[in-house]
């Protein structure tokens, strides 16, 4: 049964989230009623400071009875450009357009970043927006915003052209939070140590962990205690260990404990760290199902046991305390 009321069930992160109007190409901008006030920006984690930028966008384009847009890549510039540096995401891509839909953002643009696109000059690329906007208003990005070939375009460049082009530029300061920047950088270091409360006072929400359900070795289930695992590719994970948490999917929010970690008791070998919850008083097939696990609060650490028989044993303890302090 849910573990909390409709209200709280119904937050943003829901599978399957709200649909935003979606476009995956610049020149789809021409079907959009001007003018056209942008957005620009990576957006991973739409914290606090991204949701601050995309507001003013709304105002300005709601002040000129024209239409926001929030311009993005569908991957982040870094996994191309420099993937021994790419920084893992705070929030894939659907993820992110369900954090934007309960923004009641009205468009995404969502650009397939190539090759070919970082190869554009900063020029031409501004360029192109020009022209498929009818007109474009204006720009809202964030103060170190950066694009075209070689990250060779700033924000006084995109003044020059604005200049050029008659259309607005408005940069917005950022957001502090224990007057400290909030930046995506900041969230990843927080979650990486398990700062929650650091990372929820950055994000405006708590931190969730989204993956789909992907088949396991089917252990759990043989020591009573079945587990969902999920794919969590490329996101960035808090510490190793064992979280009370609770379970964001269709229809309600559940109760249960995650553990995250390399197994050392049923795969001694592994170095792969896996994701996978158990949830209370549950029998449903969650296959294929996409899970947003709310991490409450750390139990332990992940430990190595002398066998199953131990293992399970601290599980049924791991979980008598988890429903203690999910109050369930």
């Amino acid at each position: 049964m849910p573990l909390v009321s409709p209200a709280v069930a119904s937050h943003p992160l829901r599978i399957p989230f709200i649909p935003v109007n979606i476009l995956h190409s610049i020149e789809d901008l021409a079907g959009l009623k001007g003018p056209i006030v942008l957005a620009a920006g990576t957006f991973d984690g739409v914290h606090l400071g991204h949701q601050a930028l995309i507001r003013r966008a709304m105002e300005e384009a709601s002040a000129c009875g024209g239409t926001a847009v929030v311009m993005t890549f569908d991957r982040h510039p870094a996994s191309l450009l420099r993937p021994e540096k790419a920084p893992k995401l705070l929030t894939r891509n659907d993820v992110k357009t369900s954090l934007l839909s309960g923004m009641d953002v009205p468009a995404l643009l969502l650009l397939e970043f190539t090759s070919d696109l970082a190869g554009v000059p900063a020029r031409d690329f501004i360029a192109s927006l020009v022209a498929a906007c009818s007109p474009l208003q204006a720009f809202c990005v964030g103060r170190q915003w950066t694009f075209g070939k070689g990250g060779e375009g700033n924000v006084a460049l995109l003044k020059e052209l604005g200049a050029e082009w008659t259309f607005d530029v408005i940069r917005i300061d950022p957001v502090m939070a224990a007057d400290l920047p909030i930046s995506s950088t900041r969230i990843r270091k927080a979650i990486a140590s398990g700062d929650f409360a650091e990372s929820s006072a950055c994000l405006g929400r708590p931190f969730i962990l989204t993956g789909k359900v992907v088949s396991g070795a089917g252990l759990g289930s043989t020591i009573g205690f079945p587990t969902a695992n999920l794919s969590v590719e490329g996101i960035q994970l808090p510490p190793d260990g064992v979280y009370a948490v609770r379970v964001h999917r269709e229809g309600g929010v559940y109760p249960g404990v995650a553990n995250i970690g390399v197994r050392p008791t049923v795969d001694p070998t592994s170095s792969k760290r896996t994701v996978e919850v158990h949830l209370f008083d549950w029998s449903e097939d969650l296959g294929g199902k996409e899970l947003s696990l709310e991490l409450v609060k750390f139990l332990r650490g992940e430990e190595k046991f002398s066998g199953l028989d131990a293992l399970k044993g601290q599980i049924a303890k791991d979980c008598e305390r988890a429903r203690a302090i999910l109050n369930y």
